[in-house]
Formats: C-alpha cells, structure tokens, sequence
C-alpha cells in the first residue's frame, strides 16, 4: 500500500526525473506530431503548454499568490531548452519554498505551498505519457507515483469538480483498486462525489499507471470497470 500524499519534499527527485524525460522527447521528436488525447495540438504546442504551466506554478510558489495564467507564449527559440528551462526554475523554486507556508492553489486541500509539489508532478506524469504518445514510444511511470496521482484526482482535484464540471451523478458508490500497488479508493456519491470508507460498490481495476490516465481522459489500456457506477465515473470529467 502506498502512504499518499507524499511529504512534499519527496516529489522533488520524481519531478526531476519526469521533466528531463519530457524534455528528451521535444529533443529527439518532430514538434509537429500530433498529440492523440489533446485535441489538435501538436508535440510543440504540448511543450509550450506544459514549459507555461510551470512558470506560472513558479510565479505562485514564490509569491504564495494567485497569479495570471498564459499558456500560449512561445520560446522564441528552441523549444526543448526553453522548456528545459522552466522546469529549472520551478525545481528550483520549489527547492528553496517552505512546503507549509501558506500559497493560493485551487485544489481541495490545505492551502500551502505543499499543493505544487505534488500538483507539477502529476501533470507532468499525464503529459510525459501524451508525449511518449506523439512519439510512438511507450511511457512507463513509477507505480507509486502513478497511485499518488489516482489519489490526487479523487482526494484533491474532485472537491473541486464544480470549477470545471458538472457534478459527476453516481448511481452508487464505486471502489477503484490498483493492482500493482495495491491501493484502493472508494468514491461515494455526493454533491461532489467524495472518497469516503469502503462499501460495496461497483468496482474498477487496473494498474496505477492505467486508472490514472483513464481519470484523466487519455486513450490506452482500458481498466476493467463492473458497474452502473464505475461507467458513470470513467466517463464523467473529473480534472481540469
């Protein structure tokens, strides 16, 4: 079983890890293949989507403060660099952040800056793997990393559903359990839906690396899902 969240320190080596990966791809891919799960965008607008992301997720962590977002502006040279280089600055200003200091976010958590950590891995975990795709290469993540972003879109970004969706209607509850770590959640019907104990429930099954893709609406192995329920939730919208 995995302890989720993390302490907020422990995402910084895994974010490393995952950044230089993406930016591996922008360097040995052409940046105008197609990138399957995100509507028309190419490798390249992926690159400049997620490089904004983290200057702005920088931006938010040095001033503990809701910031503007633009997610279109280009680098103006060449993109793996550019890119490269937004994710040093965010390592870096993670790095030097107090994870328990107060900071705007717009999860259902604690308002502190510990929300970043976990926040900028996993999108870049979900992006890295929209990566790979455009490649046509696979993407493999660590399954305890995979699991804490399964938790993170049921615990924390599901609070929350109401910021970008419709609240997920839900005939029962549905318990969805990882089966290489081990780890189950079961999310009970509300207004939002919430992870409450277990029940008996409509069930979804697969690894950690596939149940959270499907969250987040990515093409690829399919979890077994059994249950009014757990079609409800796979196809509702769940993340931003």
């Amino acid at each position: 079983m995995t302890t989720m969240p993390f302490p907020a320190r422990r995402y910084l080596p895994a974010l490393r890890e995952l950044t230089g990966r993406f930016a591996e791809v922008l360097r040995t891919t052409d940046g105008s293949a197609p990138v399957r799960d995100c509507g028309t965008w190419t490798l390249a607008d992926l690159g400049t989507h997620l490089g904004n992301v983290h200057r702005w997720a920088t931006s938010v962590v040095v001033t503990g403060d809701s910031q503007r977002q633009s997610f279109t502006d280009g680098p103006g040279g060449d993109l793996a660099s550019w890119y490269a280089e937004s994710a040093h600055d965010l390592l870096t200003a993670l790095e030097a952040a107090n994870p328990d200091d107060r900071c705007w976010h717009f999860g259902g958590a604690e308002k502190t800056k510990a929300f970043w950590y976990r926040r900028q891995v996993h999108e870049t975990a979900v992006h890295l793997a929209d990566a790979h795709g455009a490649a046509g290469t696979g993407c493999t993540l660590d399954p305890a990393v995979a699991a804490d972003g399964v938790d993170e879109v049921l615990g924390t970004l599901l609070p929350r559903v109401t910021r970008w969706h419709p609240v997920p209607q839900l005939p029962g509850p549905v318990s969805l359990h990882a089966t290489d770590t081990g780890d189950v959640w079961t999310v009970h019907p509300g207004e939002p839906p919430a992870l409450g104990p277990a029940a008996e429930s409509a069930t979804v099954e697969g690894p950690a690396q596939d149940l959270l893709l499907r969250l987040w609406k990515r093409t690829g192995p399919a979890p077994r899902a059994e249950g009014a329920a757990a079609t409800a939730l796979l196809a509702a919208p769940l993340t931003p």
